[in-house]
């Protein structure tokens, strides 16, 4: 017995010894300084120094983002795996907009991370827009993230006559990173809730879910009856991450964009010509307009903002010939003689400018202006047509401003503007640009357009439209910006006929005007 108690304190003391070797050579887990302290005096760094493995940085920006995505992918689902199968076979579709979003795609990584939000979130502007930064859709939706007017008031997007931050790659980004912040908060965190609400509307998820409720069904995104679009919606956000996380299995090309920024910004201090501000960053003007989309017209809005996306390697060149350049010779001015009858409205369209930029540029305070005074125009040096054109490139033509020749076309008796952009092979959009008219204006017999050639860029489709219950002539038509008398035609229906919902009707759609 004695024997037995004497050789179990014998085994307690050499374990206790083992205990206090082994806690001598290990690191202090709540104690790193110290531990930092022992491991720079060590004589054996090799018996004592932690393993630890450094995450090596991402080789691309696909890399980047697999590393932040963390959404359930659901790739058991029926309509996820439709997609996946739709991503894979389309391998010219994958390479064309992962390509178009090298400009934008660091950038919105960034600011997703920096929100701790899903790095799936940058893949969004593909279904939404194919990272096309000017797409617009008949619902009034504009930009890569497709905010409609209101929400985008709501959420800092200003629009008006000179810009359209809808639109603005930078801007438009922060307002969806607040719309997905503030949807996920009320929905609890839950991220398929989110994106359907983001598609659909925060009022259509929500009631969906009450109606489920009371039903006693379930209330996932995947319970619920939401209009098809949305149904889509979050399967092909996740089909997207799906193939993005495996290119090599799905064989699926992915462009290759550098995991570092392409723009940066710079704070011009005035009203710029778009055209100027491109030959100062020796860039061409598309490129330009690329980064900024925001800006609807030939220069900078009057009232600011004065920021332009430079890419970064020009940022210096830029600011160099900027300082060289006066704020005065920024923006080009023309001296206009006052006739009897003109009014300040008249004289805008005239100059592809905004009566506000009028007076500004001469300090009036009303819109009383005399006949025989002279006004200071700002207005584009360029070709009358050159800062249209070069904004309907960025909806994707794919061409150069060069080379363009000049036709004019007097309007007859019962043309429409449909009419004449099919004649002349230009699009609606392009035609009304270029004349200063909105595309559902009144065409007089007699008025001189003009429309330039070499555009490339002629975009109707024809469409069949489903007739919707509360559908009028007048809606279908203003949907698509069509004239009634045109679809009448094409239909050889009566201006009485009664529209039944469910009956189709044949259309010939500007894509650009429809999206």
């Amino acid at each position: 017995m004695v024997h037995k108690k004497l050789a179990v304190a014998v085994l307690a003391a050499t374990m206790g010894a083992c205990a206090q070797l082994e806690e001598q050579k290990a690191p202090q887990q709540n104690a790193p300084d110290e531990w930092e302290g022992t491991h720079a005096q060590s004589d054996n760094p090799v018996d004592t120094a932690p393993t630890v493995e450094k995450a090596m940085p991402p080789v691309d920006i696909w890399d980047r983002l697999r590393r932040g995505f963390n959404l359930p992918r659901h790739t058991e689902h029926p309509k996820v795996r439709d997609y996946i199968a739709y991503y894979s076979r389309n391998e010219g579709y994958m390479a064309r907009v992962t390509e178009r979003s090298r400009r934008y795609i660091f950038h919105i990584a960034e600011q997703l991370e920096e929100a701790n939000l899903p790095m799936e979130l940058a893949l969004l502007p593909i279904v939404e827009s194919a990272y096309d930064p000017f797409a617009y859709s008949h619902a009034r939706a504009s930009g890569m993230w497709q905010f409609i007017p209101a929400t985008g008031r709501s959420f800092g997007l200003h629009q008006n006559w000179w810009y359209d931050g809808r639109r603005d790659v930078a801007a438009s980004t922060r307002a969806a990173i607040k719309y997905f912040a503030y949807l996920n908060n009320k929905f609890d965190g839950d991220w398929a809730l989110t994106l359907a609400a983001y598609n659909a509307g925060e009022g259509t998820v929500r009631r969906a879910r009450e109606r489920n409720a009371r039903r006693g069904k379930g209330t996932s995104y995947w319970d619920l009856p939401l209009p098809r679009e949305t149904q889509r919606y979050v399967p092909q956000l996740l089909a997207l991450a799906e193939v993005i996380s495996r290119p090599d299995y799905y064989r699926v090309p992915l462009h290759d964009v550098a995991n570092e920024p392409y723009y940066t910004t710079v704070d011009v201090g005035s009203q710029i010509e778009l055209a100027q501000a491109a030959e100062l960053a020796d860039i061409e003007i598309e490129e330009l307009q690329l980064l900024n989309p925001g800006f609807s017209r030939w220069a900078t809005d009057p009232n600011g903002s004065h920021q332009l996306l430079i890419p970064i390697d020009k940022r210096d060149h830029f600011l160099s010939a900027l300082q060289e350049l006066p704020e005065e010779q920024r923006v080009s001015w023309e001296r206009y003689r006052i006739v009897r009858g003109d009014n300040l409205s008249t004289i805008a369209r005239r100059y592809e400018t905004s009566v506000e930029a009028i007076r500004q540029a001469n300090n009036l305070r009303g819109n009383n202006i005399r006949a025989g005074k002279t006004l200071l125009i700002p207005r584009a040096a360029g070709a009358n047509g050159q800062y249209a054109y070069a904004l309907d490139q960025r909806v994707g033509s794919g061409k150069g401003s060069s080379g363009q020749r000049k036709t004019s076309y007097t309007v007859r008796p019962g043309d429409t503007l449909w009419g004449i952009a099919r004649s002349l092979g230009v699009t609606v959009r392009q035609l009304s640009s270029w004349n200063n008219m909105s595309t559902g204006e009144t065409l007089r017999p007699g008025r001189n357009l003009v429309a330039y050639s070499g555009s490339g860029s002629s975009a109707t489709r024809k469409l069949s439209y489903r007739v919707r219950s509360g559908d009028s002539l007048y809606r279908i038509a203003r949907k698509f910006s069509l004239e009634i008398d045109d679809i009448l035609r094409w239909n050889k229906i009566s201006k009485s006929s009664y529209l039944r919902p469910g009956q189709r009707l044949t259309l010939f759609v500007d894509s650009s005007a429809s999206g």
